[in-house]
């Protein structure tokens, strides 16, 4: 067997046994790729700070650097909370109050439109029913007890789950604080043959990620504009604020859709009388989760990464069926890094002997 070959067969070998290797260990590799992906984000402003000239031709040592910048995500975290939780306890609060009201209103619409379109007959007695709802409440207690041994049975995984919650801002620092060491290692480790090869493959990379990051704020933003226009339209109050938040948690599949359709239908369900209104209101986030998936993000996101639409749309479903919610995040950048290699790969393969015997 020619040399090039049996090269290139360890190589796709070795290939094979990492990939199958981070699929079995992907349960505890979450954190770490979470903490990798934000380190690539934010290392560009660690680099910008630490060049900064300060007085007396000081420069901010990077651990410092690492940290300001850590600070400043914390803050934007705690920004987007702080916007959320009020606006979620005023909506919760308000629907409470009008329960009475919102039941009146389906015994008065609802029933008779049953009867009339599908003859179904229905007693509806509202101090019953606001009977039973506070019975069901008081009973609450009585069935968090009874949920208590359950709790403890999965304290293995909630300790996990703090644990990995843990772990991010942790491995974040020290990828911030190290990057430039890591790269610098990477790089020596690579073969001296394949090293301009590999670098040229990974700067090719590095511009299509930055291309995808430049994409996915457009993407954040566009969203945003739609969902407080639209929801604006359907005369919402809290249009501007839920539109902004469902708009820029886009970025993390299905997250921004359903955390804005949750405060839009408490917003819908305090604010109007008929139901067709909170009818527009769920429409909305249909066209919009519709929109993003099909149209926007194949168009600002795919088109800068050089990936057709229909294999933006299977990489969403092919990685998140891979490797669940950690593969829907890595989607796009891993099929963009799939498409570099895969066409240095086939200029490889055009060239070699195995093509053109």
């Amino acid at each position: 067997m020619p040399l090039e070959r049996f090269v290139a067969l360890q190589w796709i070998a070795i290939s094979a046994a990492v990939a199958w290797l981070l699929y079995l260990l992907e349960p505890i590799l979450t954190p770490f790729f979470i903490a990798a992906i934000l380190a690539y984000i934010c290392d560009p402003w660690v680099d910008k700070l630490c060049a900064l000239k300060l007085p007396r031709g000081w420069k901010l040592p990077r651990t410092l650097a690492a940290l300001l910048v850590m600070a400043a995500l914390v803050g934007m975290l705690v920004l987007l909370v702080l916007i959320m939780l009020p606006l979620l306890q005023k909506e919760f609060n308000h629907f409470v109050t009008r329960i009475p009201a919102l039941l009146d209103l389906a015994r008065l619409k609802l029933l008779p439109l049953l009867q009339q379109q599908f003859g179904i007959n229905l007693q509806w007695d509202n101090e019953v029913i606001k009977e039973l709802l506070s019975s069901h409440w008081k009973s609450a207690g009585g069935a968090a007890v009874k949920a208590l041994p359950w709790l403890g049975g999965s304290g293995a995984m909630l300790m996990a789950l703090l644990m990995n919650v843990m772990l991010i801002p942790l491995v974040l620092f020290y990828l911030l604080r190290d990057w430039p060491v890591l790269l610098s290692k990477i790089e020596h480790a690579i073969p001296r043959r394949l090293h301009a090869k590999v670098i040229e493959i990974g700067a090719e990379i590095d511009s299509i990620l930055a291309e995808f990051l430049r994409g996915q704020i457009s993407v954040m933003l566009l969203m945003s504009v739609f969902y407080v226009f639209f929801l604006w339209l359907t005369g919402l109050e809290f249009s501007l604020p839920i539109g902004v938040v469902a708009g820029m948690l886009v970025f993390v599949p299905y997250l921004g859709m359903f955390t804005g359709l949750l405060l839009a239908t408490l917003a819908a369900f305090t604010q109007f009388d008929h139901f067709s209104s909170i009818l527009l209101v769920w429409g909305v986030f249909g066209i919009g989760q519709l929109l993003e998936g099909m149209v926007i993000t194949p168009w600002l996101v795919g088109d800068r990464i050089g990936l057709h639409p229909l294999a933006v749309i299977f990489s969403l479903l092919a990685f998140g069926q891979l490797f669940g919610f950690v593969g829907l995040l890595l989607a796009l950048p891993l099929s963009a890094a799939l498409l570099v290699g895969l066409r240095h790969a086939s200029g490889w393969y055009l060239n070699s002997p195995l093509y053109k015997e």
